[in-house]
């Protein structure tokens, strides 16, 4: 595949900038991959498609990462994202800008917090030490910024809403964004249903950002994200007599790194670079909920290996004729 393949113009006023009032209230597209028809409802209306005995896999990382915003001595302006705590007021962060950033550099942030990088760390992050003294977590926590993505250019009013409501297991840097259009009574719709829900963890990382820049889709080198599949979640998934729907590319990515066979997967706790490209047997996932992505990307690539690059294409063009909102607080498909 080249990447001009997984190209479409995306204007600027079809990205949300924003969640909906409701969260279950997104339009939804049914994309039946072998019949290449679309039905048009919302995502309150996914039960409908849903069967007794399907499974439904959710990824239920926690967005921990915080922005800070501060000035370098000269007075330019610095952004860092606050990555992971490492402890005696040290952080793993990348800044912007990271060329004129170096070891050294003391940086001043909001509410008297100021931070020297201690060491560059390979691939653009650096350390930073917020010096010795109190512990001043709770301080970043208060005052740190919802890290949301480069195509969102508004605040977020209610930072919970670049939460999914089952989050539970810090560690990431950006949402998994399918699993926003779920409310609480939803679940328990889908639970009535008759419809088992398991859990995954994959950690987003900032690679997730990075836009693929190989003309050749097989020439792009994947980031590496920390997964975890539990041997509860395992026995569920390995015993299903329905199908194993997944919530997002992230949990697909989880899923199919720890397959062990056809509809098996095993209980693991490591590091993936799986890169699922058309010509990919997916051997767990039987279904997709995810939400419209951004072209020339790593997920536009994994779509299309599940449902067909043809199918895709025309399911964005269909999307765009009806008015749906793409990327993160967009709207949805279920792709079956």
């Amino acid at each position: 595949m080249l990447l001009s393949e997984i190209d479409y113009n995306l204007a600027p006023e079809m990205i949300a900038q924003e969640p909906l009032t409701d969260r279950d209230h997104s339009k939804l597209m049914i994309v039946h991959r072998h019949s290449m028809d679309f039905d048009h409802r919302h995502f309150y209306d996914i039960v409908d498609y849903l069967r007794p005995d399907d499974i439904l896999v959710m990824n239920n990382t926690r967005v921990s990462a915080l922005r800070l915003f501060g000035t370098k001595k000269t007075g330019a302006k610095v952004e860092a994202l606050l990555l992971r705590d490492l402890g005696e007021n040290r952080w793993e962060a990348v800044v912007k800008p990271g060329r004129r950033v170096d070891v050294g550099t003391v940086v001043s942030f909001e509410h008297g917090l100021s931070a020297s990088v201690e060491v560059r760390i390979e691939g653009g992050g650096r350390i930073l030490d917020f010096g010795p003294g109190d512990d001043i977590t709770d301080t970043i926590s208060r005052v740190g910024a919802v890290p949301l993505p480069p195509y969102i250019h508004r605040r977020l009013s209610d930072p919970a809403r670049y939460q999914t409501v089952y989050a539970q297991s810090s560690g990431s840097a950006a949402a998994p964004t399918a699993g926003f259009h779920f409310t609480p009574n939803l679940l328990q719709r889908v639970r009535e249903h008759g419809v088992e829900i398991a859990f995954v963890t994959l950690h987003v990382g900032l690679g997730t950002f990075r836009p693929v820049r190989t003309e050749k889709i097989e020439d792009h080198v994947m980031h590496a994200e920390r997964i975890s599949i539990s041997s509860a979640t395992a026995e569920i998934i390995n015993s299903a007599k329905g199908r194993v729907i997944s919530v997002g590319t992230t949990t697909a990515r989880t899923l199919e790194s720890g397959a062990i066979g056809k509809r098996r997967v095993s209980a693991v706790d490591m590091e993936t670079d799986i890169f699922i490209q058309p010509g990919y047997d997916f051997k767990v996932v039987d279904g997709l909920i995810t939400n419209f992505h951004m072209p020339k990307s790593t997920l536009m690539v994994l779509v299309s290996a599940f449902a067909g690059h043809e199918v895709i294409m025309r399911a964005y063009q269909d999307a765009k004729d009806h008015n749906y909102r793409f990327l993160s607080f967009g709207d949805a498909m279920f792709i079956i």
